[in-house]
């Protein structure tokens, strides 16, 4: 089982995600656990606070580090040995599809959401190293990035996931943008569904896909085909993807 503890001012924020769906279905199933843990638990002044002005002057306030620590030191202590942890924020590593499998695959994980300002950055180097950003952009706060980060990671984990082939699917197609998806009925509003894919042939079927998954990606993401060694086929199928677009593309005119 992973257990993930989520370190957060508004845990009520992030406690849902362990009731619906994906997520849901894996901690039902024992083999996720997703804990809250607020840094108000851990002060004793009557108004419970956990925030103060900056030093130096400036807009907001700055999560203190005092309950913080306290309430990371105590989420320590419910994870298994090995756990990795994070300071989510928008100055973090990239999370990516490989950093989420590598955390499906260990043992525990703890996240630290920040809120106002950010968290006094002393909580860096003297509790937690790492920090993780979905992106370059900023939200209010951690807890959105960390239900993100929960979801993405439950769905990696074995017989979680409502078909058996589909996280065989999204290993295939790793580090690619999807292909189109099609359902029900086969014609509508005059729009019709490619052939291939009434036509039952597997090999067929799963050719078309990786074609139409390196289109689309050379297409909207062409830096994620920097990044991966295109195999013999994935190279032959891309070259068909940017041929038959430049002829699509000829005719019109």
């Amino acid at each position: 089982m992973l257990n993930i503890i989520v370190v957060s001012l508004l845990p009520e924020i992030v406690e849902p995600v362990g009731r619906y769906g994906v997520v849901g279905r894996a901690c039902e199933r024992g083999l996720l656990q997703v804990a809250q843990i607020s840094p108000r638990d851990f002060v004793t002044d009557p108004h419970r606070t956990v925030d103060d002005r900056p030093y130096g002057g400036g807009p907001g306030m700055v999560l203190k580090y005092e309950p913080l620590r306290d309430a990371i030191r105590h989420a320590r202590k419910g994870l298994p040995a090995e756990s990795r942890e994070f300071v989510l924020s928008a100055q973090g590593r990239p999370f990516d599809q490989g950093l989420a499998r590598e955390l499906a695959a260990g043992p525990g994980l703890l996240l630290v959401a920040g809120r106002y300002e950010g968290v006094d950055e002393r909580i860096l180097p003297a509790e937690v190293e790492a920090e993780l950003s979905l992106g370059d952009y900023v939200l209010s706060g951690g807890e959105l990035a960390a239900a993100v980060v929960i979801d993405t990671v439950a769905r990696l984990l074995p017989n979680v996931l409502g078909h058996e082939d589909s996280s065989q699917e999204e290993s295939f197609m790793a580090g690619l943008l999807e292909y189109p998806q099609y359902t029900r009925p086969e014609i509508v509003d005059g729009l019709g569904v490619p052939e291939v894919l009434t036509q039952g042939h597997h090999e067929a079927i799963r050719r078309w896909r990786l074609k139409q998954a390196l289109g689309k990606t050379w297409l909207r993401r062409p830096r994620l085909l920097d990044d991966r060694n295109l195999t013999t086929e994935e190279q032959r199928l891309l070259e068909e993807f940017i041929g038959e677009r430049d002829e699509t593309h000829t005719t019109d005119i």
